[in-house]
């Protein structure tokens, strides 16, 4: 029997829930193995396959993969979501590396200090209305189409319905002034493999409670100082 996906990370959102949406949209089942602590991390490390010394790490076809963008592209290209020739996949990635500000500055909200947390929410949902959604409006009146690129569904459709949720827990009315992103976000919801993800109960992870924000703040402080690390080491050795 194959064995399932294996998906490395700690129990919360991050860099892997995009991982988590992509796989889910494309029917994929998936096994996790979460870790709570720095000290589990490390473990992580000592272990050899974490390339960067970096998670999110995925177990798939026997290779252990690094790197987020890596991870995504092979699962979309693997389960037919991105694009069927080179144009598609230009425009599929044009919307989905777009989408990536918006995403890391929602993902790392709530790791704020609490003196600039009501400043950076104002900026989020600032440059949401007014930089990134009337992108995706247009691109969608444009094309004409029930889904940003060709005529079904794709990564950038998964990216764009998890960012919008993302935003929508920032402030609910954020879509207010973008009818048509109000449509995509029903349309897109009701697919099944996607419906199924957003039920109670899925391995679809909730916002960063204090637990995991101090987990993430553990893990992003370690990866940091590994970073610190090697750059001495090269400049020592330099």
């Amino acid at each position: 029997m194959t064995r399932k996906l294996v998906l490395h990370y700690f129990n919360g959102r991050g860099r892997m829930e995009s991982i988590r949406w992509l796989l889910a949209a494309a029917g994929v089942e998936f096994e996790e193995e979460l870790f709570e602590t720095r000290e589990e991390f490390e473990k992580l490390i000592q272990g050899g396959t974490l390339m960067y010394e970096q998670v999110p790490i995925v177990e798939i076809d026997g290779m252990n993969l690094v790197q987020t963008r890596a991870i995504l592209r092979y699962v979309a290209a693997k389960y037919g979501l991105y694009g069927r020739n080179p144009e598609e996949q230009a425009w599929i990635d044009m919307y989905v590396e777009g989408l990536r500000d918006l995403s890391d500055m929602i993902m790392f909200f709530p790791l704020s200090l609490p003196e600039e947390k009501d400043m950076n929410l104002e900026y989020i949902l600032q440059r949401a209305k007014t930089r990134f959604f009337p992108v995706y409006e247009k691109a969608l009146r444009d094309h004409g189409q029930a889904f940003l690129v060709g005529n079904r569904l794709s990564w950038a459709d998964v990216q764009l319905l998890e960012v919008i949720l993302m935003a929508e827990e920032c402030e609910a009315s954020v879509l207010s002034g973008f009818p048509l992103l109000q449509d995509f976000k029903v349309r897109i919801s009701q697919i099944p493999t996607i419906n199924r993800f957003l039920q109670p109960g899925s391995q679809r992870k909730p916002p960063l409670d204090e637990q995991s924000i101090g987990t993430a703040k553990d893990i992003f402080k370690f990866e940091r100082g590994m970073f610190l690390k090697n750059m001495s080491t090269i400049v020592a050795e330099y």
